[in-house]
């Protein structure tokens, strides 16, 4: 898998813009510099980024969203991650 990442990507299985590959492998969001660990859906290319409001879902089931603009900065989380003292 190539470490480019898509212009716009979703967490949502139903989105044309969903990436089953990429959800697994686990992408980062820096948002305006800042970490974002509740984003649902981000475009680069338009500088926005829907971020999941607490656990509220609407009346189908679906995360309730709020979008903000910025500078979006995705990243391939490290999968090398080190393992705690128990393991």
């Amino acid at each position: 898998m190539s470490d480019t990442l898509p212009d716009r990507l979703c967490a949502d299985p139903k989105s044309p813009f969903y990436n089953e590959k990429l959800m697994e492998t686990g992408v980062g969001i820096r948002f305006n510099g800042q970490e974002k660990t509740n984003v649902h859906e981000y475009c680069v290319s338009e500088g926005w980024v829907r971020v999941t409001v607490g656990n509220t879902v609407d009346r189908k089931g679906n995360p309730m969203t709020m979008k903000f603009k910025g500078t979006v900065e995705p990243y391939i989380k490290a999968a090398d991650a080190a393992p705690g003292p128990d393991a």
